[in-house]
């Protein structure tokens, strides 16, 4: 079958993969600034849809502005589905587009959970860590309807062991559980350690993933320069982990979050997101351009611009 590039259906997705990310700030907001419970009615804000402006101060903006930026998500969502579905071939392309719009709803309903329930039984890890599978689907979308995804060209052979598929699925597998550890120290439901412990867990898989596609495919430009990125996420995000715990450590005696804990601990916290997201764009950049084990190169479709 002919797959058709769609340009706009493209940059739309990458525009909610980028809506992702601010919803991302807008939440690691209200939890840095202990904003969870200031609203405490669902899906209503204070028994209104949209409370007037002059009523939002302190926790009350935090967290309307959560609720609001969730609300563009899920209208964008359900757009980027509708655009798929009319614009795209790929039945299970479409079946993941219907699938972020469910994911969205579902993590809607989380987040009105956390605040019902009072951020008890777990549910603020839950609704964090499954935020990141939303925006796992959101950044596969963008992927899938990229050009360079859709153009053809022979896939590499992979002469090393372990593949370079089980590397990158197991590098995004081990940051994600890094992402638990973290949204479970955040929400102050387990200690530190296993979060830090985890982070040279994550040293060890990035560093693995990167100098096999350094060695194996060094010649591929576009795998170079993801691990390059690879490199630099993870690099930034080590050190911002070590500042957000620093901050934490010398404010803690504050009556109220400090803005310098609140900044690095916001930056950590959604550059976590994005290296998580990044993880899953080199798996899947891997399986388009390498072959996997017993396949001989093969050739994508016949690409056409719509």
């Amino acid at each position: 079958m002919t797959s058709t590039y769609n340009p706009g259906v493209h940059r739309f997705s990458v525009f909610v993969a980028c809506w992702t990310i601010l919803l991302f700030v807008a939440g690691a907001l209200v939890t840095s600034k202990e904003a969870a419970l200031s609203v405490t009615d669902w899906p209503k804000s204070h028994g209104s849809w949209v409370p007037p402006l002059s009523s939002l101060q302190g926790g009350d903006f935090y967290e309307f502005s959560h609720r609001f930026l969730a609300g563009g998500l899920g209208l964008f969502t359900l757009l980027l589905a509708v655009l798929l579905l009319v614009k795209e071939r790929r039945v299970w392309l479409r079946w993941l587009g219907l699938i972020a719009v469910l994911g969205v709803v579902a993590q809607a309903i989380l987040g009105g959970q956390v605040v019902i329930r009072l951020l008890h039984y777990w549910l603020p890890v839950i609704h964090a860590c499954f935020a990141e599978i939303v925006f796992a689907a959101v950044v596969g979308i963008a992927v899938f309807t990229s050009k360079w995804w859709l153009s053809e060209k022979p896939q590499l052979a992979d002469k090393g062991s372990p593949s370079i598929h089980f590397l990158a699925v197991l590098n995004a597998a081990v940051i994600y559980l890094q992402v638990i550890l973290g949204a479970g120290f955040r929400h102050k439901d387990i200690p530190i350690w296993p979060h830090a412990a985890g982070a040279l867990v994550v040293l060890g898989t990035v560093t693995w993933t990167a100098v096999a596609l350094r060695k194996r495919f060094g010649e591929l430009r576009e795998l170079s320069r993801a691990r390059i990125l690879l490199h630099a996420i993870f690099g930034a995000q080590f050190l911002l982990g070590i500042l957000a715990y620093w901050s934490r450590l010398t404010t803690a005696e504050a009556p109220q979050p400090m803005p310098v804990m609140v900044v690095l601990t916001v930056v950590h916290t959604v550059v976590g997101a994005i290296l998580f997201a990044f993880s899953v764009l080199v798996a899947l950049m891997c399986y388009r351009a390498v072959a996997r084990g017993g396949e001989v190169a093969a050739r994508a479709p016949q690409v056409t611009t719509g």
